[in-house]
């Protein structure tokens, strides 16, 4: 959805190559070890990868039907504590929203 494919293609190759494994495994209806549900959107997963000293997130929901959306993929900057930016929350319901219209 929207920029998450070019998001994701500027990671540090070895982030790219981690969430590629993990979405490619979603993809076959399986849960990687590295994902999670995104508190407060309902059926929103997050892949996590951290690199170095970095924290990188991949945003996807797979409950919509046969196709897996990835909605965002970016490197986690929170200023404060663990929280994910609302920048970053905005991005992620809107395309949320878009997926589910276009899951229907």
């Amino acid at each position: 959805m929207g920029s998450s494919r070019r998001d994701l293609r500027k990671l540090p190759k070895a982030v790219r190559n981690n969430i590629g494994v993990d979405l490619y495994a979603v993809q076959h209806g399986k849960t990687p070890e590295s994902a999670k549900s995104f508190k407060g959107l309902k059926g929103v997963m997050e892949i996590v990868d951290r690199y170095e000293t970095d924290s990188y997130r991949a945003m996807y929901v797979a409950a919509l039907g046969d196709t897996v959306y990835v909605l965002h993929c970016f490197k986690k900057k929170s200023k404060r504590g663990v929280k994910t930016p609302q920048a970053d929350i905005d991005i992620i319901t809107q395309r949320y929203k878009q997926a589910r219209a276009l899951a229907k």
